[in-house]
C-alpha cells in the first residue's frame, strides 16, 4: 500500500511514481520537503548555508516598517502581477476602457487571465542592464516592473494573438509564432540594452502553445487559449467557492510540459523541482524538492480576476511563499543566512546547484515562520493576513528595499545562472 507520511515522504515499501508525482505537485510537498532542509539548517548541518535565528527578529521588525511606509492608508492587496501593471500612479488596465467594458464579464476574465499568464512566463529576471521606456509617457522602467509594462504592451498589441481582429488575447498559433526578433523589438532588446534569457522566454512561450493543443479539456478544443481556463474553473468550483490549491493544481497539470530540461519521473516533467544531495534517496522522488515558484506566483495573479467574476476563493493560505531572489535576498541581508563558504559568492549558481536549491528551500521556511511572527505582532490571523499579502506588504518590497541599500543596482547577493524561467 502506498501512503504518504506526516513528515512528507512517501511511504510504503516501492512507493508508485504516479503518487510520487501527485505528491510533488502539492503544495504540502513544498512545506515538508523545504522543512527537511531547514531542520538540517537548524542543526547546522547543510553544506551551504548556516542559518542565525537571533536575526529573525529584527528581520521582522524591518518588514512590518516597510508595510507601514507602503500600506499605512489601505488594505494590503494580493503579491501579484496586477501589481506591476499599477506602477508609476496608474493602472495600465484603464487604457483598455471602454472597449473592455463592452466585453461580458466571462471573457473580460479570459483576457485577463491570458494577460496573465504571459506576462508571469515571461517575468523572470531581467538583469540589471535591461530597461523599458513606456510608449506615450517616456517612463522608464527595468526589473519585473519593466517585464509587466513591456509584457502589457506586447499583449496589446497583439503580439501573442493569431486574430488580427482580436489582438487583446493569447491563442495557440499566436503563442507557437512567437519569434526571438518579436519579442526582442517589442521589449526594446539590443545590443546596449540586453535582456537575460530572452531565447528561454521565447521558448517558453512557443511551449505553451503547443501545450495548449494538448490538453482541450483545459484550454478548449477550438482556437485554444489559457483564458479557458476561466471555464474550467467556474466548472470545478461548488456553492461559488473555488480552492486556490485546485488553481495550481490545474496550472502545474497544464503548463507542465513547458518548462525545459527538468526532472522527469515516469515521464512526467516535474517543473520546478529539483534534487538535494542530503534528501535521502529512497524511492521515486524522495530526494526532490518542489518550488513550484511562477506556477504559485501565476496562482496568486489570477485571484483577483477570477474574485470579480465572484468566486470566493478559498485555502488560500495553504500555497506557500515564492522561492526568488527578493524573499531569499532578504533573509542573506539581514544576517538571518550566511554563506559557510564566502567564496561561493563570486560565481554564477544554476537553478539545480545545492546552493541554490538550499537557499530557496530555506526562504519558504523562514517566510511561514516570519509570517507567524508578523501576525502575533500584529495580532490578527492567517485569515485576515495571508501569506499573499505578507508577500505584497511585505517581504518582496522588503527585500528590493534592502538590496538596494547594500548594492548598486540592486542586485541578488547571490549571483543567478537564469534561464529566463526560474527566477
Amino acid at each position: 500500500m502506498v501512503f504518504l507520511g506526516g513528515d512528507g515522504v512517501v511511504g510504503g515499501a516501492h512507493p508508485t511514481a504516479e503518487a510520487a508525482i501527485d505528491y510533488l505537485q502539492s503544495p504540502q510537498a513544498i512545506r515538508d520537503r523545504t522543512r527537511a532542509l531547514f531542520t538540517l539548517a537548524q542543526q547546522d548541518q547543510l553544506h551551504h548555508f548556516r542559518y542565525q535565528p537571533e536575526a529573525l527578529p529584527a528581520t521582522a521588525a524591518y518588514v512590518l516598517d516597510v508595510m507601514g511606509q507602503q500600506y499605512s492608508t489601505s488594505e494590503i492587496p494580493f503579491h501579484s502581477r496586477w501589481r506591476h501593471f499599477e506602477v508609476a500612479g496608474r493602472s495600465r488596465l484603464e487604457l483598455l476602457e471602454p472597449d473592455l467594458s463592452r466585453l461580458d464579464s466571462l471573457e473580460q476574465a479570459r483576457l485577463k487571465v491570458d494577460l496573465a499568464i504571459t506576462s508571469v512566463l515571461l517575468d523572470a529576471g531581467a538583469g540589471s542592464r535591461w530597461r523599458y521606456v513606456e510608449p506615450g509617457t517616456g517612463i522608464e522602467f527595468s526589473r519585473s516592473e519593466g517585464l509587466a509594462i513591456a509584457s502589457f504592451y506586447s499583449f496589446t498589441a497583439g503580439l501573442f494573438s493569431s486574430q488580427l481582429d482580436q489582438p487583446w488575447q493569447a491563442d495557440a498559433i499566436g503563442l507557437a509564432a512567437l519569434t526571438a526578433n518579436s519579442l526582442a523589438q517589442a521589449f526594446q532588446v539590443n545590443d546596449d540594452n540586453p535582456l537575460l534569457g530572452l531565447e528561454g522566454r521565447v521558448t517558453l512561450l512557443q511551449t505553451l502553445g503547443h501545450a495548449l493543443h494538448q490538453q482541450p479539456q483545459l484550454f478548449g478544443p477550438d482556437a485554444p487559449r489559457p483564458g479557458n481556463l476561466v471555464d474550467y474553473w467556474l466548472q470545478r468550483s461548488m456553492d461559488n467557492q473555488l480552492s486556490a490549491t485546485t488553481i495550481l493544481h490545474t496550472i502545474l497539470l497544464g503548463l507542465g510540459p513547458i518548462w525545459p530540461g527538468r526532472v522527469e519521473l515516469a515521464g512526467v516533467n516535474l517543473g520546478d523541482v529539483w534534487p538535494h544531495p542530503q534528501l535521502p534517496d529512497t524511492g521515486p522522488g524522495s530526494n526532490l524538492v518542489p518550488f513550484h515558484k511562477l506556477s504559485q506566483w501565476l496562482t496568486y495573479s489570477l485571484l483577483e480576476p477570477l474574485q470579480d467574476l465572484g468566486l470566493i476563493i478559498i485555502d488560500l493560505d495553504q500555497l506557500t511563499g515564492l522561492a526568488e531572489y527578493r524573499n531569499g535576498g532578504l533573509f542573506i541581508d539581514c544576517g538571518v543566512l550566511s554563506l559557510k563558504d564566502p567564496a561561493a559568492i563570486d560565481q554564477a549558481h544554476p537553478p539545480d546547484s545545492p546552493l541554490i536549491v538550499e537557499w530557496r528551500a530555506l526562504t519558504l521556511c523562514l517566510l511561514d515562520d516570519l509570517a507567524t511572527h508578523i501576525r502575533q505582532t500584529l495580532g490578527v490571523d492567517a485569515a485576515a493576513l495571508p501569506l499573499a499579502k505578507i508577500l505584497q506588504g511585505g517581504t518582496w518590497t522588503a527585500g528590493r528595499q534592502i538590496a538596494a541599500e547594500k548594492r548598486d543596482g540592486g542586485g541578488p547577493p547571490i549571483q543567478l545562472a537564469s534561464d529566463g524561467t526560474v527566477f
